[in-house]
This record gives structure tokens, C-alpha cells and sequence, in this order.
């Protein structure tokens, strides 16, 4: 889970920029493709295309859920009120857990009724039970996109529900389902169950993936009219390099087969066509550099995580390495502070992946004589 930390919104990088492997014909409007492990899209098609999301909404909705679980605002033991609003999602024709106002589930159950079963009527209370009202929660699912850096993101309900406006891209969903992966270990398991009993109703995951590809382990799925069969789709594999994650995005197939076999044929192209390559073991640096006006004269740079990079599979020992850095660098310096980057290429210059360095730990300042000496040195450089 620690290589995910390195997430910033320039989102994902882009795979190697030539030579790169064909990627299988996607019966989808959109798709996207990414190498968790490296941070790297591997494929994509107008993955930053406004569309209609339908139930993969409740990736966001599931998010801010588990941030009020986690932050001590709701318990998983605790029981909510069913709200007529909520029972009102029945009229609508979709998904549905079945809860009524006469129940008082818990949130562990609505939660599973949710992410399991896709259940609006669930999402709508635990909504409620966060947000007070289903409009607030709503202003807050936006607020956290615009904080996340999501442009082309705008929630108008909680659950997925065609409305004007509700719309996001296969590339800002991805984010999305990689915080919950990174910042929620603990719930992200939800996602790999493949059936939910609810009052006497059992209701099968509509991932079927989890059925077919032991390495699959989540997401999401989604159907409207408007947006079509929808699937977020993780896999996990076990690779000579260590366990390697991919996240697959496909919106707008034909139907509940087709999300699931054009997901399954990116995942197995993802593992087939490329190589996780590990340039450096975790807290390992990178490179040792001077440091001016410091307590210590020097500063350990890398990543908080292993460093691997994702290439076209064979190409892993042709990959040439240089870093670009702040020069001078000068105290005080902060743990995780970016100063460099390590840009990564083919053996014909092609770039592969550009890797944020920070420094690995704080350099305070150094004494006034050490501090002046350094002004002096650094006036003569």
C-alpha cells in the first residue's frame, strides 16, 4: 500500500512513450489502464471525457463514509434510522438493498448494501447519517473532488441516479478508487465480497470478476441508460518483482459480460505486455547530495516506498536513469520535502517515468558560524 503514497494530481503518468505494446481492441466508449505499483497509465482511451458515471459514484460516496468511520463520527456497530427519502429510491427503478422505516440498520450492513449489493436506497442513508441532509453530503463529495484536483467531476446525488450535471472521467474515477485503496486498507476488503443476505435477501456482487480471476479483488460496478455497463476493476498478482497492482476503468459497454470481459482483457495485457521493473528497494535513496547551511552537510534522497517503473516486457535491463535536483540546496529541510526527480528512459531516450524525490530525513539548520561559513562558500561558488 505504501507505493500508492506517491499520488499527486498530475494523477498518473503516462507509460513509455514509444515501442510501446498495442493494446487489445476494448468494446467501450472509454477505458483506462494503470499500473498502481508505478503510477502509470498503460492504456487509456478519451479517458478524460466527461460521462455519466451511474453507480461508480459510490466510490466517492463510499470514501467520505469511511473518512467519518475512521475520524471517530460514525461506528460500524451504530444503527441508523431509515429516512422515507431513502426508502423513496425504490420508485426509481434501481439498485436497491431493500432496507425500509421500519429497520434500523447498521452501518457495517449499509455499507455492504452499498458497495455489495449497489443498494441507492442504503447509500441515501448513510449519506443522510454523514452529510445531515442528502444535499449536504452531495457538497461535500464535491468539495473533497475539488480538493483532490478533480476538474471535470460534478456530483448531484450520492448514488449514481442520471441527473443534468453528474458527471466525471475514467481518469478522475481511477483517483478516486486509488484513495480508497491507499488511504482505507481497512474497507477496501468490502469490495472483494461476493455476496451480501440482507433481510432474509441475498443479492450477488455484479462484479463477476471476482468469480472468474482469483487476483481481482474489487471495484465497482455501474448501469444506467445513459452511462451503459460500467466497471472499476483491481487485480493483484504475485510477480517476480514482488505483488503488482492494476486498476482497470471501462464505462459505457453493452452489457454486464462485456464490462467484466473487456476489464478482464486489460488486466491480463496490463501483466502480459509490460514488466514491473524495481530500480530501488524502499527508503532506500536514490542519490546523496550537499546541503548547504545544515546541521549535516549532506541529504539522503528517494521515494517512501520501493521505486518501480512499468516498461514494454524485455525492455526492463535497457532503462537508463539521470536526476534532476534543486542545486543549492539549503537547510532547513523538511522529511518528504520534493527537491528532485529521477527521470527514467529507454536505452534510445524514450522517456518511461518521471519520480518525484524527497528527502528521506530533515536536515535542520546549523549554528550561526556554520551558517555564515556557508553564506561565504556559496558566495565564492
Amino acid at each position: 500500500m505504501k507505493r500508492l503514497i506517491a499520488l499527486a494530481l498530475a494523477f498518473f503518468v503516462a507509460g513509455a512513450h514509444a515501442q510501446a505494446p498495442v493494446p487489445p481492441e476494448i468494446a467501450a466508449r472509454q477505458y483506462l489502464l494503470i499500473d498502481l505499483t508505478s503510477n502509470q497509465v498503460l492504456a487509456e482511451r478519451e479517458a478524460d471525457t466527461p460521462a455519466d458515471p451511474a453507480s461508480l459514484t459510490k466510490l466517492m460516496t463510499a470514501y467520505l463514509v469511511f473518512n467519518a468511520i475512521r475520524d471517530g463520527k460514525l461506528a460500524l456497530d451504530q444503527r441508523l434510522p431509515v429516512s422515507t427519502r431513502a426508502w423513496d429510491e425504490r420508485k426509481y427503478g434501481g439498485s436497491l438493498m431493500f432496507i425500509d422505516t421500519r429497520m434500523q440498520p447498521r452501518v457495517d450492513e449499509l455499507l455492504r448494501g452499498m458497495i455489495v449489493q449497489s443498494g441507492n436506497d442504503a447509500t441515501v442513508a448513510l449519506a443522510e447519517a454523514v452529510g445531515g441532509t442528502v444535499e449536504t453530503f452531495v457538497g461535500m463529495m464535491n468539495k473533497q473532488a475539488q480538493a483532490w484536483g478533480l476538474k471535470k467531476t460534478q456530483f448531484k446525488n450520492p448514488s449514481g441516479l442520471t441527473e443534468a450535471g453528474h458527471k466525471t472521467t475514467p481518469r478522475e474515477i481511477a483517483y478516486i478508487a486509488t484513495r480508497i485503496i491507499q488511504d482505507h486498507p481497512k474497507f477496501y476488503p468490502i469490495y472483494s465480497e461476493r455476496a451480501f443476505a440482507f433481510n432474509n435477501i441475498r443479492q450477488d456482487n455484479r462484479n463477476l470478476l471476482l468469480g472468474r480471476d482469483p487476483s481481482v479483488d474489487g471495484m465497482k460496478t455501474g448501469y444506467t441508460d445513459a452511462a451503459g455497463y460500467c466497471l472499476v476493476a483491481s487485480a493483484q498478482r504475485d510477480m517476480p518483482n514482488g505483488k503488482r497492482r492494476l486498476l482497470s476503468v471501462v464505462m459505457g459497454t453493452a452489457s454486464m459480460q462485456a464490462r467484466a470481459n473487456e476489464s478482464q482483457k486489460l488486466l491480463n495485457w496490463g501483466y502480459a505486455a509490460w514488466d514491473a521493473i524495481r530500480l530501488f528497494e524502499a527508503g532506500k535513496a536514490v542519490v546523496t547530495v550537499p546541503v548547504w547551511k545544515g546541521s549535516t552537510s549532506q541529504a539522503r534522497l528517494g521515494a517512501p516506498g520501493a521505486i518501480y517503473v512499468a516498461v514494454p516486457r524485455g525492455e526492463g535491463d535497457k532503462l537508463k536513469t539521470s536526476i534532476q535536483r534543486t542545486d543549492p540546496l539549503v537547510a532547513p529541510l523538511q522529511k518528504g520535502q520534493r527537491v528532485g526527480t529521477l527521470k527514467v528512459a529507454t536505452a534510445g531516450g524514450t522517456p518511461v517515468a518521471d519520480i518525484p524525490l524527497q528527502v528521506l530525513e530533515p536536515v535542520e539548520l546549523a549554528g550561526i558560524f556554520g551558517r555564515a561559513w556557508d553564506a561565504v562558500r556559496l558566495w565564492i561558488k
